[in-house]
């Protein structure tokens, strides 16, 4: 190997992805200020009062984790998005714990020359190739995505 080489594999052996980190502090009641240390902080509410279920906050990480793939090959496409909204509906069993048993990923999405056909392919790519988020869920949990697309 020479020294060149030596040092990029070096640089790749170093350059693996960090863990994630957040800290959740508890803010009384249900409610947990959460986030990266030093980042963002976003409210999770058990009750659902002053900031997101838990549940809530998975459904909707599941829907922007997607929803940045559907943006960014809708863009590579050259048909960018003008915008987009993703409707989650998690239905959850009536036993403890009410885990999520379907989700519904609903992507309403306006743009000038996106064809259907595309858009459901970015979609399906978003969903079952490249989110880390459903990847990280119970591979048997069921999700299914629909379609609304508009012309600006």
């Amino acid at each position: 190997m020479t020294t060149s080489e030596t040092t990029a594999a070096a640089r790749a052996v170093t350059t693996k992805p960090q863990p994630n980190r957040v800290v959740a502090t508890w803010r009384g009641d249900h409610r947990f200020d959460t986030g990266r240390p030093g980042g963002p902080v976003t409210r999770i509410d058990g009750d659902a009062v002053t900031g997101q279920s838990p549940v809530d906050a998975l459904l909707s990480a599941l829907a922007t984790c997607t929803a940045v793939d559907v943006v960014d090959i809708l863009k590579k496409r050259r048909t960018p998005a003008a915008s987009l909204e993703v409707e989650v509906i998690g239905t959850r069993r009536e036993e403890i714990p009410r885990r999520l048993t379907h989700v519904l990923l609903r992507y309403h999405i306006t743009g000038r020359g996106i064809e259907r056909d595309h858009a459901l392919r970015a979609i399906e790519l978003a969903v079952t190739k490249y989110c880390s988020v459903r990847d990280s869920l119970d591979p048997a949990l069921p999700v299914e995505w629909e379609l609304v697309l508009s012309e600006t």
